[in-house]
């Protein structure tokens, strides 16, 4: 074969990476991450909560009510974001490469939206802030969720995804922590806002992004980028099965956790059911942070993915299960801990699997912005699914049991996942 003859090799930006990441570049997109997550919350577990409670006398609203069209909005704003500007950063020919300009971009816009909800002075500032903030901080989570598939090659993405999953974690602690212990709303804002910034900073100027030359950008039309963000199942069936089985896991753990205060209150009947949710939350957490990291790790070495991604599924139902069975506070602790162990593998394992099953280097961004959909999806879908059970259907012994089915259902449809060991 003549050298006219032989392939050419894609550009950098999109060839299928070989060369392992360091821990220096793992840490500092970790951290990002993180940050990202402080980001967000920062103002979702303290802060927005805390102005509805001011915002709501005199306007017509209890402060629950407010919470949930101010937050339901800002979810609204997620669902469209991510995919949208994951798009727009496959699409990027700037110097500084595809994906660094809108971390860069959609952080300082993360900051000041929440500098804007620091000076909220009505429930309209207040939606308008947090839809801002869902928007720019969403740019910045596509694009640092397309660097891997970008730079990871496939047999080191369960380690560098359980890294992501335990800065993940760290972030919605530490932007809890943070304003909580900010002491005030307005201070708490700016503490979330200057930490996102300054998390950031170590992997944009650290590490170069790839640049995507503009003769290897496809032309532009209208009707082929809003075309591209419908990826047929018929066409690629790992990933619908893929995305299929990362939204009932998520959804049969967001049923779990929505009525977890009134679960313990209402069925246990447990004397402080806050400070109980509190230690189901760390029991949950400290065995979620031990493996997430490890089963990465081990599916890295194993070479496999659809095994962890069961088996934890399957743990996970187990769990949710003996919370429908045995209802007692001992049985809850039991279940936190077995839950955080599953997820905490799931989350890692997941990214890679993910990753792997993507159509085209091209659309990186734009394909793992819809996979994500799938992780915001379940916190819309799971209210409306639940309260019917709770309220009319046999209460939260039926409600954990379909939780339980949904989640088996995730963990058995991997198998249908045919290009991936």
């Amino acid at each position: 074969m003549t050298a006219a003859d032989a392939v050419p090799s894609p550009p950098a930006a999109l060839a299928e990476p070989v060369a392992r990441v360091g821990r220096g570049w793992t840490a500092a997109l970790a951290l990002a991450n993180g940050a990202i997550w402080v980001g967000w919350y920062g103002p979702l577990q303290i802060l927005l909560a805390s102005q509805a409670k001011g915002f709501a006398p005199g306007s017509g609203m209890s402060k629950e009510t407010m919470l949930a069209w101010v937050t339901g909005a800002g979810a609204a704003v997620s669902l469209v974001a991510n995919p949208l500007f994951g798009a727009l950063s496959d699409r990027t020919t700037a110097r500084w490469g595809r994906r660094t300009p809108w971390i860069v971009a959609g952080t300082a816009g993360g900051a000041l939206s929440l500098l804007l909800l620091a000076g909220a002075g009505g429930v309209g500032t207040m939606a308008a802030g947090w839809c801002l903030a869902q928007l720019t901080l969403n740019a910045a989570f596509a694009a640092v969720t397309a660097a891997v598939p970008d730079r990871v090659p496939r047999r080191q993405r369960g380690s560098v995804g359980g890294w992501l999953g335990a800065a993940q974690i760290l972030g919605v602690v530490g932007g809890t922590g943070l304003a909580t212990a900010a002491g005030g709303t307005r201070a708490g804002y700016l503490a979330c806002a200057v930490f996102t910034v300054l998390g950031v900073l170590p992997y944009v100027v650290g590490h170069a992004d790839l640049r995507l030359a503009a003769a290897d950008r496809p032309a532009w039309s209208w009707h082929g980028f809003l075309a591209g963000f419908w990826l047929s199942p018929r066409r690629h069936p790992d990933l619908g099965w893929a995305w299929l089985t990362r939204f009932l896991i998520n959804l049969s753990n967001a049923l779990v956790l929505l009525y977890l205060l009134y679960y313990l209150r209402d069925r246990l009947h447990y004397p402080d059911p806050d400070r109980g949710v509190l230690i189901l939350t760390a029991v949950n957490g400290v065995t979620l942070l031990a493996t997430v990291v490890a089963g990465g790790l081990w599916s890295d070495r194993v070479g496999r993915r659809k095994p962890f991604v069961v088996w934890s599924g399957v743990l996970m139902a187990v769990a949710t299960a003996a919370l429908s069975g045995r209802q007692t506070w001992p049985g809850a602790i039991v279940a936190a801990a077995v839950l955080g162990v599953g997820f905490g593998v799931f989350t890692s394992v997941d990214l890679a699997l993910m990753t792997d099953v993507l159509p085209k280097a091209l659309d990186r961004g734009k394909d793992l912005g819809v996979i994500n959909v799938a992780n915001a999806l379940p916190q819309v879908a799971a209210p409306a699914l639940a309260a019917p059970l709770v309220t009319y259907l046999g209460g939260y012994r039926v409600l954990y049991l379909v939780a339980a089915v949904i989640g088996l259902a995730g963990a058995l449809l991997v198998g249908r996942i045919r290009g991936v060991d």
